[in-house]
């Protein structure tokens, strides 16, 4: 009499208790992968621009391959592009629903104002990424239409309302929208941009979390004193 063949039991491999399925540095972890390179991004491009920076530079800093920071971003154009929209969201998703509350004028000025710089203050290399090349290809450059388009005039759009609101009021001074918005982001992020110079010519830490704290109060003092009439 035949003896029938034995069948194994195909089982899948246990996992150890707390063992991650995949790593860093894998297509295992996209979300994971994908804001370790942003991040790595954030910081070459801020010290080398868009010319100089190096994506095997990203990569090593990201803990990643290149051939993975390649199969997220096609090309270092598409990943500062990525980088930029990273910066601009972020400060859009905290800054819009401060406008767009109920707030009275004053009020919701006093919250942008502080909600603008602390988003600047948890990020200060952002200024560095975008000024530089700003100024290299200019605002009519199609990738700065674009950032324009989608992240500046949502804002200052409703900015621009809430002074007016100010205004009409009583509370705020006539001043000019198309004057005050770009004064308002220059106070706050030449500060961070000058950073590297204070440290080397005034011999203090300009993003202690002291002087940081000291500088918001003063941004928040000097604006008023130029807006409120009261």
């Amino acid at each position: 009499m035949a003896i029938p063949p034995i069948k194994r039991r195909l089982s899948t491999p246990r996992r150890r208790p707390g063992r991650p399925l995949a790593r860093l540095g894998t297509r295992g972890q996209p979300e994971e992968s994908r804001a370790a390179i942003l991040k790595a991004a954030v910081g070459e491009f801020a010290e080398h621009g868009i010319a100089g920076a190096r994506t095997d530079a990203i990569a090593r800093a990201a803990q990643v391959n290149k051939a993975l920071l390649y199969y997220y971003f096609k090309d270092k154009d598409a990943l500062y592009e990525a980088v930029l929209d990273h910066v601009f969201s972020g400060l859009r998703a905290r800054v819009m629903p401060v406008l767009e509350s109920n707030r009275p004028p004053r009020e919701k000025i006093l919250q942008y104002l502080g909600t603008y710089f602390d988003y600047i203050a948890a990020n200060p290399r952002f200024p560095r990424v975008v000024q530089g090349e700003w100024l290299r290809s200019g605002v009519g450059a199609a990738r700065m239409q674009r950032i324009a388009k989608s992240y500046f005039l949502p804002i200052f759009g409703k900015l621009a309302g809430v002074l007016r609101e100010g205004i009409a009021a009583g509370e705020f001074r006539a001043v000019n929208p198309m004057d005050f918005m770009p004064s308002i982001a220059a106070i706050i992020v030449s500060y961070f941009t000058a950073a590297p110079l204070m440290k080397t010519l005034m011999k203090i830490d300009p993003l202690s979390t002291e002087r940081i704290r000291e500088r918001r109060a003063f941004v928040l003092d000097f604006i008023s004193a130029a807006l409120f009439t009261r």
